[in-house]
């Protein structure tokens, strides 16, 4: 899949969770989950990353059952009724829940652990040949945002994500499998989440496909003194058309639509260099 990406891929999300921090409730119900995914394929969305469990900071853990019955019937109810070759992706840390959402239809992992929660997540992946995101984060959701500090962020996450990469191939997962994301918000200060955007291209040089996921974050809302995540679409636009002034491959939104235009206006303006 990441070999083959030749234009920003925006990622919609679909939370199925009470307590995601931007639309936590919203979809719950599989009626109103199947509806917004419809409109995400509608407004351009590559790809649904589906997640039954928030790791918004001070998030609280799911079992994994939990997270099974949250996003089994709507994969399942998304390949039945509307697409069967939209790239589904789950948004998880354990293995037992990305076993049973690969059996329903997802043929993608994306794992905000890295597999650091679930190291069978990673064999998984190897077995099953399945592509999969490794993103950093900073202790846990329920902790991450306690203090965290870095010397130097940009090197550390660099350093920490090559540690999670040299973990994945030596479970088995292949290089082309494999992307890269460098977790804005995920154990970070406003000063850290900037300086990994304002260096994005560090991330990019590593030669793994970079996910960029900043959609209605608080840091940005802080900046344009903004308290409700709906209101930073514009925002989260203008950090995705940087992303693909970077090089950045695919870009994790809340709002396909308004960070469709955003790629698309950035590639054209970077592809005329």
């Amino acid at each position: 899949m990441f070999g083959s990406i030749n234009k920003p891929l925006i990622m919609g999300i679909l939370n199925v969770t009470p307590d995601s921090f931007s639309d936590g409730g919203e979809y719950v119900s599989l009626n109103a989950a199947l509806r917004q995914a419809e409109r995400l394929l509608l407004e351009g969305a590559d790809i649904i990353d589906i997640g039954g469990e928030s790791t918004r900071p001070g998030s609280i853990p799911v079992t994994a059952d939990e997270q099974i019955q949250r996003i089994v019937p709507v994969i399942q109810a998304i390949r039945q009724q509307l697409s069967k070759d939209v790239v589904i992706s789950v948004d998880t840390t354990l293995s037992p829940v990305a076993r049973a959402a690969l059996s329903a239809g997802a043929n993608l992992i994306n794992d905000v652990s890295a597999g650091e929660d679930d190291p069978a997540l990673l064999a998984l992946a190897a077995a099953t040949a399945t592509p999969i995101i490794l993103m950093h984060r900073l202790g846990t959701p329920k902790t991450m945002q306690d203090n965290p500090y870095y010397q130097n962020v940009v090197t550390e996450v660099l350093a920490a994500l090559q540690t999670r990469i040299e973990e994945a191939l030596a479970a088995g997962i292949k290089k082309a499998q494999i992307a890269i994301d460098p977790g804005i918000g995920f154990g970070k200060r406003k000063q850290d989440n900037l300086a990994l955007l304002a260096h994005l291209d560090a991330f990019v040089a590593t030669g793994y496909p970079v996910l960029l996921g900043t959609s209605r974050k608080r840091f940005m809302g802080g900046i344009c003194d903004v308290h409700k995540p709906s209101e930073l679409v514009t925002a989260t636009a203008v950090t995705t058309a940087l992303g693909v002034m970077a090089g950045v491959r695919m870009f994790r939104v809340h709002d396909v639509k308004e960070n469709r235009q955003a790629a698309e206006v950035a590639l054209a303006i970077k592809q005329s260099r």
